[in-house]
């Protein structure tokens, strides 16, 4: 070799040499060892070791006795050797912080329905503190179509990210970074460190996947050396059955759900398919049905509604031989004991938070699951605009065919996302034809207001009703438009001549503050806003909503029913309601949920409770009757008035008589649970809006909890035409107290029991020497008022060839409420 060559020879392994200071290959299947400095590799090492024996996956003894020792000593080098035979993926960052990946010597198993944690080497060359970042082709949703706005108002919209649009069949994984305490979010800028993989298969067999890394947008390195494929041999997941006992022993449904040490739920919801639902952690099932479930330890709750007492329990879940769980179900109160039995008129199988894809919504089949799981006796799946040629498939007169003795499920009804919405959301039970005549069984050719369709159910026996039924309060609006419509000398305030052209939500003297005789806009709207949190108040709604705008309307006409609660707020629900009352109507109220719109997180959030007696199989028509009637109480089912009566009559049954003003004796039976859920639904936490968003589901208003709020006190309140006349304290604790008051009645009234916001009472009607209820002059005005502000807002939206049927039958309801405000007492 001449003198030249030899020197550029060495020149070239000179330059090798120098390239590779910073790595020293043991072993060409091992990752590099890199130069790092020993005392903070070895508290990461620390820290990595702690997190795997806390995510139930700890590294072989041996391996963790060699770690202890090389990091005592700070030998970056041993610590390196001995740890990344279980590396999965080396991430690699160059100066210039392009991202590279391979593949790393640890066994690729995986345990199906579980996260199973990998070890990842980071050599980070860029010494950058961002965070490492990891994805997957075959992760994300196996669904599509879900409703953001369904899934924001119950703050889960990360349910809805990626989803699946192009229906894809390989979406099986899910990956995430373990980086809760004692990992670390971000990287620490050391040249070496390592990092946690949580990998998820929701199939068995062999997977290969590919794993993608990164620490921010534009990271990757270029040529796909920011990815890795892995084939993982993926280990069947446990096919677990469940015997469930209810409380008597019999085999029923329950409420389950499972998690891991880390809060994790399993089945993973991004994963689920009907019968189980993503936006939901918990699963249904019936006694002796399975559920896959990884093996380890999880923690079990289960239940079945509120009705029942929310239990828990530690489950070990064993690899490799069938297993049981025991799932025995203990109630604290059973209404059908009183001869009560549950529902909720208002689910829904499709639209909102359901998906689309891979299927148009869910079937019978999968709802009964959630209504039985409830400790629901009946659920009223209403189809609706979405989906609506598919769903309409399981319509029938009577019954679902997969109903049982006392748990029903029915097809029916809501006019909603087509035909008369805009004039108010309407609830159609017990259709015996879901056709609307001219339609052809489509959502065209409804009529576009609510009145016609109400009638229509009526003439086939069916009963009706409006849901989410708060109409809302906008005080500098409302303001505004008492300017507007009563300032006659347009000088910007009201005097008192001008305001008692009006309903003011107030008398004139509490809302001039300042004495001046005169009302400005800030007197006017502060009065608005302290009328907008009291029960009852005389505020008027601003009409521009989806619920019980015509509820007025068709009352008046003979052609509703109920108004429905526990949904929405529960003083705009029941201030409407009050006020119908207080002018005469029989307007009664029932419970819903609309699932999973308003809530998504169970049906039966709302309930309604029917006075059926002593039966062993539901009659679901008879279940209807008692809605109209008002033999029931709405609940959330935490709270029961078992009995209320007024000198022994019960609601909706008869009305007590008297020839002359005189007292009645009123008893009650009420219990409250001894555990009830810590959130703005069930009062027991604050809203930032005040009082009046109390007993709200349709948004959380705070953020979401798991909590529970033990004991406490509930105050029980008689009602007489909208006022508070009696009142008693009990504790929640589970046990049934027996009440009783006498409340002097001077007029024909109607009177109930309450507890704000948990449970109302339908009336009991006390008729005075045969006067009918005429309670409010203030009332039937605010019943007017609304009819004329929702023909404004509204009557264009009304088909040309239906407006004039519709003004004449506006104008006649405020007629109505006009002449029953003259033979009304004031109350104001």
């Amino acid at each position: 070799m001449c003198r030249v060559s030899f020197l550029a020879w060495a020149f070239c392994c000179l330059f090798f040499v120098q390239f590779q200071t910073n790595s020293v290959w043991a072993d060409p299947n091992q990752p590099a060892v890199e130069v790092v400095e020993g005392q903070p590799l070895a508290a990461n090492v620390k820290r990595l070791v702690a997190a795997l024996d806390y995510l139930g996956t700890p590294l072989p003894k041996l391996l963790v006795k060699k770690l202890k020792t090389a990091c005592d000593e700070r030998d970056a080098k041993s610590i390196q050797r001995f740890l990344d035979s279980e590396v999965l993926c080396v991430v690699s960052l160059n100066p210039e912080v392009r991202t590279k990946v391979a593949r790393g010597p640890a066994q690729a198993v995986l345990q199906q329905g579980g996260f199973t944690p990998f070890v990842i080497k980071v050599i980070n060359h860029s010494t950058v503190t961002r965070q490492l970042q990891i994805s997957s082709p075959q992760a994300g949703p196996v669904y599509s179509g879900a409703a953001l706005n369904s899934l924001k108002r119950q703050a889960q919209t990360e349910l809805n990210r990626n989803e699946n649009t192009k229906n894809a069949s390989d979406r099986f994984l899910e990956v995430e970074l373990f980086q809760a305490s004692p990992m670390t979010v971000k990287l620490s800028g050391l040249e070496v460190e390592y990092a946690i993989a949580l990998i998820y298969c929701h199939e068995s067999g062999k997977r290969e996947v590919t794993l993608e890394f990164d620490v921010g947008a534009g990271t990757q390195d270029i040529g796909f050396r920011g990815e890795v494929p892995v084939l993982f041999d993926v280990q069947s997941a446990v096919p677990v059955k469940l015997s469930i006992r209810d409380f008597d022993g019999q085999p029923t449904a329950a409420r389950l759900e499972f998690r891991d040490q880390q809060g994790r739920v399993f089945p993973l919801q991004a994963k689920r398919l009907a019968p189980d639902f993503f936006f939901q952690p918990q699963i249904y099932r019936q006694d002796g049905e399975t559920v896959l479930l990884p093996a380890g330890k999880l923690q079990m709750e289960y239940s079945r509604g509120p009705e029942y007492q929310r239990l828990t329990k530690e489950v070990t879940i064993s690899s490799g031989s069938p297993q049981t769980i025991d799932v025995p179900l203990k109630r604290w109160v059973n209404p059908r004991d009183y001869g009560f039995y549950s529902g909720d008129h208002h689910i829904h199988a499709a639209g909102c938070a359901h998906y689309d894809n891979p299927t148009k919504g869910v079937t019978p089949r999968d709802m009964f699951s959630q209504v039985k799981g409830e400790g629901l006796n009946v659920g009223c799946v209403l189809t609706w605009g979405p989906c609506f040629d598919v769903q309409r498939q399981f319509f029938a007169s009577t019954a679902d065919r997969v109903s049982e003795p006392l748990t029903v499920l029915k097809y029916d009804l809501e006019i909603s996302g087509f035909g008369s919405a805009a004039l108010g959301h309407v609830c159609l039970l017990n259709l015996q034809n879901q056709t609307y005549p001219g339609t052809l069984g489509t959502t065209t050719g409804w009529p576009s207001w609510t009145v016609p369709v109400l009638r229509w159910c009526k003439e086939q026996g069916g009963v009706t009703g409006y849901p989410h039924s708060a109409l809302r309060v906008n005080p500098p609006q409302a303001a505004q438009r008492f300017l507007q419509n009563l300032d006659q000398d347009k000088s910007q305030t009201l005097n008192s001549n001008e305001a008692a052209q009006g309903l003011l939500a107030k008398p004139f003297q509490q809302i001039d503050e300042d004495d001046n005789g005169e009302l400005s806009v800030q007197e006017l709207t502060h009065a608005l806003e302290q009328a907008a949190d009291e029960l009852p108040n005389l505020a008027v709604p601003e009409m521009n909503g989806g619920g019980a705008m015509e509820i007025c309307v068709s009352t008046a006409e003979g052609v509703c029913d109920f108004v429905s609660a526990m949904d929405t707020e529960r003083i705009p629900e029941w201030n409407t309601w009050y006020h119908i009352l207080n002018c005469g109507f029989p307007l009664k109220v029932s419970g819903e949920t609309d699932f999973p719109c308003m809530s998504s997180r169970r049906v039966g959030q709302g309930r309604v409770y029917v006075q059926l007696g002593d039966v062993d199989e539901l009659d679901f028509s008879q279940w209807c009757d008692g809605i109209r009637r008002g033999r029931s109480y709405v609940s959330d089912g935490f709270a029961h008035a078992l009995k209320f009566q007024v000198n022994g009559a019960s609601p909706g049954f008869e009305n007590v008589s008297l020839n002359q003003p005189e007292t009645v004796e009123i008893t009650a039976a009420v219990c409250f649970a001894p555990e009830t859920p810590k959130a703005v639904a069930y009062g027991l936490l604050d809203a930032p809006e005040g009082r009046r968003a109390q007993g709200d589901t349709r948004i959380l208003h705070a953020p979401r909890n798991s909590e529970y709020v033990t004991g406490g006190q509930r105050l029980i309140e008689i009602v007489q035409n909208g006022q508070v006349v009696a009142k008693q304290t009990v504790p929640a604790d589970g046990k049934i107290h027996q009440l009783r008051f006498n409340v002097p009645v001077e007029r024909s009234s109607w009177i109930a029991l309450r507890q704000f916001p948990q449970l109302h009472t339908n009336p009991v009607n006390v008729i005075v020497d045969q006067k009918p209820i005429r309670a409010s002059r203030e009332s039937a005005l605010w019943c007017a008022e609304t009819i004329k502000l929702l023909w404004k807002n509204r009557n264009k939206i009304i088909a040309a060839q239906e407006r004039l049927e519709a003004e004449q039958t506006y104008q006649r309801a405020i007629r109505t409420y006009l002449q029953r405000a003259k033979e009304a007492v004031r109350t104001n």
